[in-house]
């Protein structure tokens, strides 16, 4: 808990000190200045928006951790939660023209709680979009009636030199099959240290921030918690150089 304060705290330190800098100056020597003031209006609209972002994440984390120990009870059609998704950030992807490549059945209903599955598909291809190059290409696959071996370990890793590990695993009931999404992105891979930690709480792999709009470091332990209060599994694979796919199994409904 007090790492978890401490971090927080300095992840909203930083933008809000850029704030009342600008602010200070815009008051000053600045105010006179349309061309400094628009700039430094630019700069403060993105320093805002990352606190929305990290309140937001910070919020949703919190009531994942809050019901985490509770299975869901409903079901959650993944097929229209892959389109939905897809169609809501169809802006991102023509912005970076990436290409948007679905492969899915015509159905497959999880046990689950759809507005946090929504969010488990949202925050892996928004990552999968903003770290491939533009132009690039983005694979989303679905596959349903798995055994839990077939779910979590889907064949040999996708490209020579990859990494596979697991983040979360379930407790396997006999005779459970799942569903299985996974999300390619191309972008710079992931270096095998670093994957043990990726779904740790504000944690960022070197050399692969975005900018001004820098995640919060929040997404993949969001995922995480998700995964584990469905009794689904979370793994990734990737290559430097040659991208990441994350991987979701989750058990189907009867």
């Amino acid at each position: 808990r007090a790492d978890f304060l401490a971090n927080a705290s300095h992840e909203l330190r930083t933008p809000l000190a850029s704030l009342a800098g600008f602010i200070e100056t815009l008051r000053g020597h600045a105010k006179d200045d349309p061309e400094a003031r628009d700039r430094f209006l630019g700069i403060m609209v993105d320093q805002t928006e990352r606190m929305q972002r990290l309140i937001n994440d910070l919020l949703s984390l919190s009531r994942v951790e809050m019901d985490e120990h509770v299975p869901p009870g409903g079901r959650a059609d993944l097929v229209a939660i892959v389109e939905d998704v897809a169609a809501f950030l169809r802006p991102q992807l023509e912005e970076r023209t990436i290409t948007l490549d679905l492969d899915m059945p015509e159905a497959a209903e999880a046990t689950g709680d759809r507005d946090q599955l929504t969010e488990v598909v949202m925050n892996l291809v928004e990552n999968a979009i903003k770290y491939s190059p533009e132009g690039a290409d983005v694979a989303i696959s679905l596959q349903t009636g798995l055994t839990r071996d077939a779910a979590e370990r889907p064949g040999p890793v996708f490209c020579e030199g990859a990494n596979r590990l697991t983040l979360a695993a379930p407790t396997t009931e006999p005779g459970e099959r799942y569903a299985l999404l996974r999300v390619r992105d191309t972008g710079q891979g992931i270096e095998r240290g670093n994957l043990s930690r990726l779904s740790e709480r504000f944690y960022r792999v070197d050399g692969q921030k975005s900018g001004p709009k820098e995640g919060t470091g929040l997404g993949l332990a969001i995922v995480k918690h998700i995964v584990n209060r469905h009794r689904g599994g979370f793994a990734v694979e990737s290559a430097p150089g040659a991208g990441s796919i994350f991987s979701v199994f989750l058990p189907l409904a009867a």
